[in-house]
Parts: C-alpha cells; structure tokens; sequence
C-alpha cells in the first residue's frame, strides 16, 4: 500500500495546488476581462457564502487600516480578528512588490 499523498489531489478538499493555481489564474484573467463592476459583484455574491464574503471584506478592511497606520491590536479589536492573520496582512503589505500595495495605489488612484 501506498503511504504517499496522491500528488494530483490534497487530502482536504480534492485538487492540489496546482489546480488551486489554476483556478485562481483563470477566475483572476475573467475577471479583469469582464471590465464590468456590478458584474464581478454579483459573481462574488453568487461565488461566495456571506461568511465568506465577510472575511474577504474584513481582510481588505484590515489592509486599509494598516496603511493608515492602526495599530494591530487596535484593527484586531475593531474587526474582531486575530493577530496572526493581521500580522499575516501586515508581512504582505511590506513586501517590494506587495499587490496589497499596487491594489492600495489603485484604490487612491480612482
């Protein structure tokens, strides 16, 4: 009997990275190409449950706050989130080439 982990498929939820990726890349290049607002909108909402949903906006909430210069205990008690996953946002943001960072400069920028 095989003990290895199928290389095609991740314990948990069925695909592997690789198919994450996939998806993720593929999800990412229809959106940009829809150029429709109130479309990628309503994709989200019928893609997403509300929890969901609440943890995307709480994430891009929490990256907004730290640009702004909150504290991580002060974005931690505001959102109700833990410090691992804003010290998470926070590593992100200070990367060179943080997308938090572009995505910061086109929110300015709009």
């Amino acid at each position: 009997m095989n003990n290895n982990k199928d290389i095609l498929t991740d314990e948990n939820n069925g695909i592997s990275s690789l198919q994450v990726e996939q998806a993720i890349k593929e999800l990412s290049k229809l959106i940009v190409k829809s150029g429709d607002e109130q479309f990628v909108y309503d994709f989200f909402v019928c893609l997403f449950t509300q929890p969901e949903l609440k943890d995307i906006a709480n994430r891009w909430f929490l990256v907004k706050e730290i640009d702004s210069g909150a504290t991580q205990r002060e974005i931690a008690k505001k959102y109700r989130m833990s410090l691992c996953k804003i010290t998470r946002g926070s590593k992100e943001l200070s990367k060179p080439d943080s997308a938090f960072k572009k995505m910061l400069e086109l929110l300015k920028n709009s």
